[in-house]
């Protein structure tokens, strides 16, 4: 019975509140947002783009961006290369090509990304950086009512006949605090209760401001290096002159607003190259220990001779270029006469290192020879041994036994045709043989000095002598001296915003009954500070040494003082 009741009389308000739900969820129904309009939508879009979390996003997009660049061959690097490659592949070739993947770095989608991410980083620091210099030019906040709910608190009564009164004791506490490199604020100084609030940690936000515009000022100097740097690649054999300019180059990369009249008229030429290779080590003979290239520099036309040495990671500066030296091998000195009795080719040919000791292919294209051009194939070894079955092969890197063995052919090179070759390589499907050794006049074999006819009254070869010769590879990037700078900066404000921490202090003074000096401090950390403690415990310490307040009456004294500050004051 008595539940029954309990139920009546419990009915009224259940149905009142089921009215409220529904009259709540018939205004939920037909309330409608209000529309944000094209200023909302673009200030919007504004907060989206601006807030750290999309930098982040954004940054890691640039990273995964750029990943393709390293999968596919660049058209920029090596466009012959990318060609083969669309050919090789034809099924998705063209598709990777529509998408700008073998042009990532200049692609429209990476440079978005690019773009992107510089204004999201500029609209994330400067607003921070107007709000931390008024937090810099703001005083310290106001003391709270209560200090001991702060993480840190404590108390010390300075005794009576110290002769330290209130306003004098909160003066020393900000004199301390102001060594200790905080800005203090005194508030009451001539009331009952003076106070003071102190601050300190603003190079924490700095630090992090600092880290984050030197990731723009990295951005902005790879930019430039990218606008208007470039790079390039030269094989210099020992007497050959490079000048810097666009035919000087084997091998030419521009930036995208590269122009030539930026490249100063430099010389260098190719004096001597030495390489050293260790003769004692068992198990490393013929390992290279050292190379070194003598050059003779000059930076105008009219400017006067400067030896300098070119070793590898030990570059010549030129011209606001950096010459690295990245490669070396042997050039034999070869004359080929055609079948009228002319020279038609005469001098160092490039031999491609290969295999161990300096084994390396040589490729001889003679398109002036007459009445066919002529074309050979094959390999040259510094110091030739040949095995029992006639195997030949390389038994040291050095010129001990110097041997050239070549294939010969005749017929169209393909020279004429305007397509780009690669003179490290002989298409031979269209030629003819001359010289093999699976032909009936053999291959050809030479040793400095010696001559071979050709078959058919085809011209002659002759081996007059070896040199040496070094890759080059020229860099002139306008951005990566800033970018090395900004980079540095960027280290040093994030271990600044890392290892400074950001702390306010409070200090309250008062006189108790008896005439103590009673004084209560707070500590507040801005973020997660572990030593926090740490600081608390430190500034306790200069605090009770500067009113002499022995370490054990401190002690004692801080825990009665508790409770007595916080019931009088």
């Amino acid at each position: 019975m008595s539940e029954s009741v309990k139920a009546t009389k419990k009915s009224p308000s259940a149905e009142t509140t089921s009215a409220a739900e529904g009259k709540l969820q018939q205004a939920k129904s037909e309330a409608a947002l209000p529309a944000l309009g094209f200023k909302g939508m673009l200030r919007w879009a504004w907060t989206q783009l601006t807030s750290m979390r999309t930098a982040l996003f954004l940054l890691l997009l640039l990273a995964v961006g750029a990943v393709p660049g390293s999968l596919f061959p660049q058209r920029p690097a090596n466009p012959s290369v990318v060609t083969q490659y669309i050919k090789d592949n034809p099924s998705y070739g063209e598709i990777l090509d529509a998408l700008q993947m073998f042009d990532v770095y200049s692609s429209a989608w990476f440079s978005a990304i690019y773009i992107l991410l510089f204004i999201s980083l500029i609209g994330c620091v400067t607003p921070r950086a107007i709000a931390h210099y008024k937090a810099m030019k703001s005083q310290p906040p106001r003391t709270p009512k209560r200090l001991s709910r702060l993480p840190e608190y404590g108390t010390l009564a300075v005794p009576a006949d110290a002769g330290i009164p209130a306003s004098k004791a909160i003066n020393d506490a900000a004199g301390l605090l102001k060594k200790r490199g905080y800005r203090v604020e005194v508030r009451d100084v001539d009331g009952a209760l003076p106070s003071l609030g102190a601050e300190r940690g603003f190079l924490k936000e700095v630090g992090n401001l600092v880290f984050h515009t030197s990731l723009i000022g990295v951005l902005v100097s790879v930019a430039i290096g990218g606008l208007y740097g470039y790079s390039g690649q030269r094989i210099l054999v020992e007497g050959d002159t490079f000048v810097n300019t666009l035919v000087g180059y084997d091998q030419f990369t521009p930036g995208t607003n590269f122009q030539s009249s930026a490249l100063q008229p430099y010389s260098v030429q190719l004096d001597k190259f030495e390489a050293k290779f260790d003769r004692e080590s068992p198990g490393k003979a013929g390992q290279p220990i050292d190379y070194t290239a003598e050059v003779s520099t000059k930076e105008g036309p009219d400017s006067p001779v400067k030896k300098e040495t070119l070793k590898v990671n030990d570059p010549v500066s030129l011209g606001g270029t950096s010459l690295y030296l990245t490669g070396n091998g042997y050039a034999p000195l070869v004359t080929v006469r055609d079948g009228e009795g002319n020279v038609s080719f005469q001098g160092p040919v490039t031999a491609k290192v290969q295999g161990d000791n300096y084994y390396s292919s040589v490729v001889i294209k003679v398109p002036d020879a007459k009445p066919e051009q002529l074309g050979f194939v094959g390999f040259f070894l510094p110091t030739a041994f040949v095995t029992e079955d006639g195997t030949s092969f390389s038994a040291s890197p050095e010129l001990f036994n110097p041997q050239l063995s070549l294939n010969s052919f005749y017929g169209d090179l393909g020279l004429d045709k305007g397509v780009p070759q690669n003179v490290f390589e002989l298409d031979v499907k269209d030629l003819k043989p001359l010289n093999a050794r699976d032909l009936a006049a053999g291959g050809i074999t030479l040793t400095p000095g010696a001559t071979v006819n050709l078959p058919e009254g085809k011209g002659s070869i002759t081996f007059d002598g070896v040199k040496k010769y070094i890759g080059v590879d020229i860099h002139h990037n306008p951005g990566q001296l800033y970018a090395l700078i900004f980079g540095f900066l960027a280290v040093g404000g994030l271990v600044m915003s890392l290892y400074i921490n950001r702390r306010r202090v409070w200090v309250r003074t008062g006189t108790h009954a008896d005439g103590r000096t009673m004084v209560e401090y707070g500590l507040l950390a801005r973020g997660e500070d572990h030593r926090l403690a740490g600081e608390a415990a430190a500034l306790r310490e200069i605090f009770a040494r500067e009113w002499n307040i022995p370490q054990t009456q401190d002690t004692a004294t801080t825990t009665a003082g508790s409770s007595s500050t916080s019931k009088d004051q």
